[in-house]
């Protein structure tokens, strides 16, 4: 339910990094890369992040903190803000979701969603 003013895009890439997993210690590393962009009408910042990270066992991680790679980044409108990051799973697929609260220059409190995305190990999933 996104209206004009508070509207925050939020697209993700992933990667499976071999060079750091260890399927035999059941390490499978994956890095992603998100791209915020605010599509509303009033400028916002960043505040905090929400992640569930989920693996196949159904195992899941809650991570919740300040901003995202150490920053709070404030974005007028039509403005982006990409950063990579990376989740540790104990099985080769597993799922990421959740939400960045946000604040408008009004001083309007918002979530921006971030939709449920796929990290998986190449070939796993056909």
């Amino acid at each position: 339910m996104n209206d004009s003013v508070n509207n925050i895009r939020v697209d993700v890439e992933t990667a499976y990094v071999a060079t750091q997993s260890d399927p035999a210690q059941h390490r499978f590393v994956f890095s992603y890369t998100i791209t915020i962009r605010n599509q509303g009408s009033l400028p916002a910042r960043l505040l905090t992040r929400h992640w569930l990270i989920t693996d196949a066992n159904g195992k899941v991680q809650e991570v919740r903190g300040e901003g995202v790679v150490g920053e709070q980044p404030h974005l007028q409108p039509g403005e982006g803000f990409r950063y990579s990051s990376g989740a540790i799973l104990e099985t080769p697929v597993g799922a990421m979701q959740g939400a960045y609260q946000m604040v408008n220059d009004q001083g309007k409190h918002f979530d921006a969603p971030i939709a449920p995305f796929r990290l998986a190990v190449p070939g796993m999933l056909h």
